[in-house]
């Protein structure tokens, strides 16, 4: 079972499509046989919408990793390959916090 706030396995497309990738996503919610997902990188934040998470390593993830909000994916939760673990409080709240104050549609 598939639940929001879980890190798991995907193989996420380059948004060029070349091809993909296997990397952690985190769910953010679910929508009938789809996942919407936000692409986790071991990048560090490149802009307002990127959450370096704290408390990674207590999460499931290998490495220090960053949730890219502005790299979200619509996949069919047949496609989540496996369970990492589950995003912290903390690192929750301040995903949500920049989710309020930096996105949605700006027109």
């Amino acid at each position: 079972m598939i639940l929001p706030g879980e890190f798991w396995l995907a193989d996420i497309l380059f948004t060029d499509g070349s091809r993909p990738k296997r990397r952690p996503a985190l769910v953010l919610w679910l929508d009938a046989e789809d996942a919407i997902v936000a692409v986790v990188t071991s990048a560090a934040p490149r802009s307002r919408t990127d959450v370096s998470l704290v408390d990674w390593a207590a999460s499931g993830l290998r490495m220090a990793s960053t949730v890219r909000l502005s790299r979200l994916d619509s996949l069919e939760q047949s496609l989540l390959i496996r369970r990492v673990g589950a995003i912290s409080a903390a690192d929750g709240d301040a995903v949500k916090q920049v989710w309020v104050n930096d996105l949605g549609p700006q027109f």
